[in-house]
């Protein structure tokens, strides 16, 4: 199996497949400050793709704002995520119902953007009747089909913390 090392924010993650391996320490710049993390461990974790501008970022899904939706994926509940200033969040656009083969998520934002944040205002879109659906890869191309009549687009209230650990190759 393929692993790559990254370093993110004190945390090496050793990528294979569709699961990763946190290894989480101290973070060198809190060394004799008296922050301390505690002991390193592992721990698996699933990791999803979603599209960002034509390519595929790996992220994690950790907490949400909506009982339901904690439940049905098994991640934090997270009620306080609820009074997040939307300026504190991207959008993040999930196709339901009918759908291209091979779509997943669409991201707003990347790390690297100044507009990025592990916020998500989550966004329901669903192609109209009539209109064969395709491949959405991006959120421009997202808000294009949406003007054109193609598709809604429908804000929810609904706040997911999935942070992107990898951003792919543009």
């Amino acid at each position: 199996m393929l692993r790559r090392t990254l370093t993110l924010a004190g945390a090496i993650i050793l990528l294979g497949g569709l699961a990763v391996q946190a290894v989480f320490a101290a973070h060198p710049s809190a060394a004799g400050s008296g922050i301390g993390f505690g002991p390193p461990h592992n721990r698996t974790v699933t990791v999803f793709k979603g599209f960002y501008d034509g390519h595929k970022d790996v992220y994690v899904n950790t907490d949400v704002s909506s009982k339901a939706q904690a439940k049905k994926f098994a991640i934090n509940f997270a009620p306080k995520l609820k009074s997040s200033p939307m300026s504190a969040t991207s959008p993040m656009y999930f196709v339901v119902g009918r759908a291209a083969p091979g779509q997943l998520a669409v991201f707003g934002s990347e790390p690297g953007g100044t507009d990025y944040s592990p916020l998500w205002q989550e966004f329901i879109v669903k192609w109209k009747k009539g209109v064969k659906p395709v491949l959405l890869t991006s959120d421009n191309a997202t808000l294009a089909k949406q003007a054109k009549g193609k598709l809604t687009v429908t804000a929810t209230k609904v706040i997911l913390n999935s942070p992107i650990l990898q951003v792919g190759k543009h």
